[in-house]
């Protein structure tokens, strides 16, 4: 814990609006829990204990990881229920094998035959079985197999052949959604996502092989899905704090937006219009998520130190440790209103991106008031 207020803290900082991720959390429990569906929130974005108890209301899971480093950390606070939802590497089964022996129930994936004979032969020679899900490529976007491939009840066959595997079931991410143009099209593509996990489930049903689970998740998915028959569970992560790429589809507002990076003015280019800061990409990452949007945000929307937008100032570019900001369409600042010392916010394009820059979040209630200090953790 730790008192004070953002004005002492040393830039670039990571701050976390307390009150704007709980309203987010409940949004999503709320649309679920419409759609009778469970929730099994994707812990990649948060990274920390304190906001993933928040978002799971101090139940012990489930949740999904991206890592096994996000595994052991949340296994340590006592969360047992994970999907581990990235495509197994081999060499990863003895860390898998050893989390399931001190009492994670860490279920993997896998979308090729080859992987599913690696992990059945793995598991039979340390005497175990790794549950393991079959990922479905539902929008072309990334991995997985397509629906209706007969490959699924081949991997489907070798998982469920011998003692060192157990087919768990299927799971697809729509990350697709992220390209949609309005919300319409999300709403197709959450039900094209629905539809092909619900599908390959049949299939595999119909071939004498069991599917208790099917997985789907994605956070405009989610958010914008009319029904949810034949699901079990759905995963989203970016919900709990959201962007500007979620606020440029439609997904939410800026002002949902819960997560910003406080940085201060460190100098002025007066002849070209800018506005020099402390928060290059080291800071804000860089991505640039929102370039393919109808709106641009540049490197990120600029608010005041109160977290308030300044209407059509953005991060224009980033450097290692500098941020160079500038009016849309070039107009001149008002100098007098950006002294150098003068602390302001910036809103992340990505918010798991922004948020793997810092190791702490600085909570806020809504003013500039540090309530308290939240660790969070990178890497693999």
């Amino acid at each position: 814990m730790s008192a004070g207020t953002l004005p002492l803290l040393e830039t670039p900082a990571l701050v976390l609006d307390r009150p704007k991720v709980q309203r987010n959390l409940a949004r999503m429990r709320g649309k679920l829990a419409g759609l009778g569906v469970p929730l099994r929130p994707h812990v990649k974005t948060a990274k920390c204990i304190e906001v993933v108890r928040m978002a799971l209301e101090d139940r012990p899971g489930p949740i999904t990881v991206s890592t096994l480093k996000e595994a052991e950390q949340f296994f340590a606070h006592g969360l047992t229920d994970i999907l581990y939802a990235v495509g197994i590497a081999p060499g990863k089964l003895d860390h898998v094998a050893d989390l399931r022996r001190r009492g994670a129930d860490v279920k993997i994936l896998l979308d090729n035959v080859d992987a599913a004979r690696a992990v059945a032969a793995k598991g039979e020679a340390l005497g175990l079985r790794f549950p393991a899900l079959i990922e479905i490529d539902s929008d072309g976007h990334r991995s997985g197999v397509k629906p209706g491939d007969a490959a699924l009840t081949d991997i489907g066959r070798v998982l469920q052949a011998g003692k060192g595997a157990e087919l768990r079931g299927v799971l697809t991410h729509a990350g697709d959604s992220y390209n949609c143009g309005d919300t319409a099209a999300i709403r197709a593509m959450a039900e094209r996502e629905r539809l092909a996990v619900v599908g390959c489930a049949g299939q595999l049903r119909a071939a004498g092989l069991p599917c208790p689970v099917v997985s789907v998740g994605s956070t405009p998915t989610a958010t914008f899905a009319e029904r949810l028959d034949g699901v079990t569970e759905v995963r989203t992560g970016v919900y709990m704090f959201f962007d500007l790429v979620m606020a440029g589809l439609g997904v939410c507002a800026v002002d949902d937006i819960a997560v910003s990076v406080l940085t201060s003015v460190i100098g002025h280019q007066r002849d070209k219009g800018w506005i020099i800061t402390d928060a290059g990409w080291m800071a804000l990452s860089r991505d640039r998520g929102t370039a393919a949007q109808t709106i641009d945000q540049g490197y990120g929307v600029v608010c005041d130190a109160d977290g308030r937008v300044i209407d059509g100032l953005l991060v224009a570019s980033t450097n290692q440790e500098h941020g160079i900001l500038a009016y849309r369409g070039g107009s001149a600042p008002d100098w007098a209103r950006f002294p150098v010392g003068a602390q302001l916010r910036v809103l992340p394009n990505h918010a798991c991106a922004t948020s793997a820059q810092h190791d702490r979040y600085h909570v806020v209630d809504g003013d500039s008031r540090v309530a308290a200090t939240w660790p969070r953790f990178s890497g693999w």
